[in-house]
């Protein structure tokens, strides 16, 4: 994912309102949002070049997403292990948020730049191999790109206020916050000579939707977790011209399991 803003803890019905952008190379081959075969617990896309993913759920309630941490300079580790597994693998286990964070803190050194958001009902917790120790999620709003949790680049602090609008209806609208996704706009209006082809730092910072012929918005999900356990999961995705091309919508009552280790 590149841009994830959330808000946990902090509605009447939902203990987890989540809108999400996840941007990449088009050439990058990628499966549309489903519950994997042999694995059919996992509902996700698929990184078909790598094999893992960049967000996806449970049906026992688990929850995670990733973001590369923009860093065009560092040198990629050496046998750097792709970062869409540690979402896959932590999906696939039954370890607590935080539990995992902690590990995973002890060998970010394997992977290039990253920010992690791992959940289970009742718990959410951030870890970073950039200087994000792993943590709690305080309740609230919060918003995520491609540095730490919460820094105020342009178009996280916009998104964030825009949620916390739609949230105040009493009804939550989950095409306002796709819209929110799919805004094409640069925040605050454009920066002299930039435009959405650009893929430079300011254009990602500032862009919620990226449009360009090699890199963009590959695909904006919205993720729902009510208080009494229903889920759902909606996908929408988008070609090198920003056309959509095909949605995916997966509604569901969680169930927990016996192997699950939350806290």
């Amino acid at each position: 994912m590149c841009l994830v803003l959330f808000a946990w803890d902090a509605h009447p019905e939902y203990e987890l309102v989540l809108a999400a952008n996840r941007d990449e190379f088009h050439s990058r081959p990628s499966a549309p949002a489903g519950f994997w075969d042999g694995q059919p617990s996992i509902l996700a896309g698929r990184d078909l070049q790598a094999g893992g993913t960049w967000m996806g759920v449970t049906r026992s309630g688990r929850f995670a997403a990733i973001t590369n941490y923009r860093e065009p300079a560092a040198p990629e580790p050496p046998r750097a292990q792709s970062r869409g597994f540690l979402v896959r693998d932590y999906l696939a286990s039954g370890q607590a948020p935080l539990s995992s964070a902690q590990q995973l803190a002890r060998r970010g050194e394997r992977y290039s730049g990253f920010n992690l958001l791992l959940g289970s009902p009742g718990e959410l917790a951030y870890v970073s191999n950039r200087g994000a120790r792993p943590t709690q999620v305080e309740t609230g709003l919060h918003g995520l790109s491609n540095h730490l949790l919460d820094t105020d680049w342009p178009k996280v602090h916009a998104g964030r206020e825009r949620l916390e609008e739609i949230l105040a209806e009493l009804l939550l609208d989950r095409e306002a916050l796709f819209a929110l996704l799919t805004n094409r706009d640069a925040v605050g209006g454009a920066l002299p000579g930039e435009n959405s082809m650009q893929l430079t730092p300011e254009n990602l910072a500032r862009h919620y939707f990226i449009q360009s012929p090699v890199y963009g918005t590959r695909c904006a999900t919205i993720l729902t977790v009510s208080r009494n356990g229903r889920m759902a999961f909606e996908e929408r995705r988008f070609d090198a011209d920003g056309a959509q091309t095909g949605a995916s919508l997966f509604e569901f009552d969680r169930v927990q399991t016996p192997k699950e280790e939350f806290s």
